[in-house]
């Protein structure tokens, strides 16, 4: 009886100092501009999904959501639409649209990472210019 009793507490112990498989987050994503600056007019908006611990790009993410918008003070929010185009790098998803107005434009967009339960949103504010 004493034995089983060692034994299982030796068990115990053992199982509870496995190392468990490491799951990331949300968090351990971020999305970084390829140019902070674009022209007025068509423009593409580059982003850059990388996983934050390796600094490694993300490339076989599935884009969820995105929007881009100007909000000048005293105004209505200004949204221009954004269209998909294919990246010939690994990580950078790229979009298609209009920026009619020079300022501060907000690109706000969401991806699913393979293997992640979370979902990965970021924020990118790109300066527009004449």
């Amino acid at each position: 009886m004493f034995s089983r009793a060692i034994l299982i507490a030796v068990i115990g112990t053992a199982v509870m100092n496995f190392p468990s498989p490491a799951r990331a987050a949300a968090d351990d994503y971020a999305f970084e501009p390829v140019k902070l600056e674009l022209q007025k007019g068509d423009a593409t908006v580059g982003v850059r999904l990388i996983q934050k611990s390796t600094g490694r790009p993300v490339a076989d993410a599935v884009i969820v959501r995105t929007r881009i918008d100007m909000a000048p003070d005293g105004m209505p929010t200004m949204e221009s639409p954004l269209t998909a185009e294919p990246s010939s790098e690994p990580g950078v998803y790229s979009f298609k649209t209009d920026l009619p107005m020079a300022g501060r434009w907000l690109l706000s967009i969401a991806a699913k990472v393979q293997g992640e339960p979370e979902t990965v949103v970021g924020k990118i504010t790109y300066t527009v210019t004449p």
